[in-house]
């Protein structure tokens, strides 16, 4: 059977099958359907030969081109194929649903493969569909602190506590600040930061609570979704105020351990903002091992500007809860039992 599926059926009836994204791997980089497995067509350089013959020669000529470059590849697709989907079931798409893919399904299918499904639109019309997912409203519930609060261990926590969370710093690869990037993995792209986003959002359950940490639009190199980020301003923000010495101490525990230079360089990348002297003793202050002082002396920078995003929110968004340490497991705790003693909705301005 070849049969075409849109979007939104694959994620209905055939989400637990195999899927092939026969894209080239440049395209397949920059983003893909979470799962997909890359079998290309055609490599980067082949297609862009290709796209070149068809717009300076003739589409007969890029077709045969293609066809040259396919033929020696036509038995690795099938054992290819095989291996991702070996009970001969599977899904496969291109950029728009077109020759690409049609060509490719409709050879597997002839060789063996007995369900192959096509998505109609393909990759566009699955980019459409992220796009329009964080259009929708969230039962969002955002926990917000000063740098050092320890939010993203609480958000852990909250996961294990089986509560419904989106960890976006993690997906980020990032930390969301000058060091953010330290000790991570490489960014992925914007586009691919959207699809893994959706794809882990879309199974929670939106009437129920979803906990995320207070972040700024962008998170290192990728952003988060318009659709999104407008409802992380505008809902209810658990603000956790706990003392700037805690913080600190939380901070040197994570970052002591990092290459100096990293933190130089960091420093140095919030310079303009921290202000000359400030800048000249939190290098000194490095060289010298001495990370709590450069901890503090960072955090008055931090601190000003997240309350000057605080300010921005309406006081009626805010719950205000004074903790006395970053433990993150005692602190999550404390902030569901004010929710059970306070209401869903209770809040408590600062």
């Amino acid at each position: 059977m070849l049969q075409e599926i849109s979007i939104s059926e694959y994620y209905q009836s055939y989400y637990h099958l195999a899927i092939i994204d026969v894209r080239s791997p440049g395209e397949y980089e920059k983003g893909h359907i979470p799962g997909a497995v890359n079998i290309a067509l055609f490599s980067n350089e082949e297609r862009a030969d290709i796209g070149t013959t068809y717009l300076r020669r003739s589409k007969d000529l890029a077709m045969e081109l293609g066809y040259k470059y396919v033929a020696p590849k036509l038995q690795d697709f099938i054992d290819q194929s095989r291996m991702v989907a070996p009970r001969g079931e599977v899904v496969v798409h291109c950029w728009r649903g077109g020759m690409r893919s049609q060509s490719f399904a409709k050879h597997i299918h002839d060789n063996g493969m007995e369900r192959v499904y096509i998505i109609t639109g393909g990759y566009k019309a699955f980019r459409n569909y992220v796009l329009d997912f964080f259009k929708q409203e969230f039962n969002l519930r955002i926990l917000g602190g000063y740098t050092g609060s320890g939010k993203t261990e609480i958000i852990a926590e909250f996961e294990k506590m089986g509560l419904q969370v989106v960890d976006l710093e993690r997906l980020a690869n990032h930390k969301g600040s000058a060091f953010g990037a330290i000790n991570q993995a490489p960014q992925p792209t914007v586009e691919q930061f959207e699809n893994n986003l959706f794809n882990m959002m879309r199974p929670l359950n939106f009437q129920e609570p979803i906990w995320l940490e207070d972040e700024s639009n962008s998170i290192g190199k990728v952003q988060i979704p318009m659709g999104l980020f407008n409802q992380i301003r505008q809902k209810t923000l658990v603000f956790i105020d706990i003392p700037k010495e805690k913080r600190a101490y939380h901070l040197v525990k994570g970052y002591a351990v990092c290459d100096k230079s990293l933190l130089e360089k960091g420093i140095n990348q919030v310079a303009k903002r921290l202000g000359g002297l400030a800048t000249q003793q939190a290098l000194e202050f490095l060289a010298s091992d001495n990370f709590y002082q450069v901890a503090l002396i960072l955090l008055v920078y931090y601190d000003k500007t997240y309350f000057k995003g605080l300010q921005t929110r309406s006081p009626g968004q805010i719950i205000q809860l004074s903790l006395d340490d970053t433990n993150h497991e005692l602190n999550a705790h404390k902030i569901i039992e004010y929710f059970k003693q306070n209401g869903q909705n209770q809040t408590n301005p600062i």
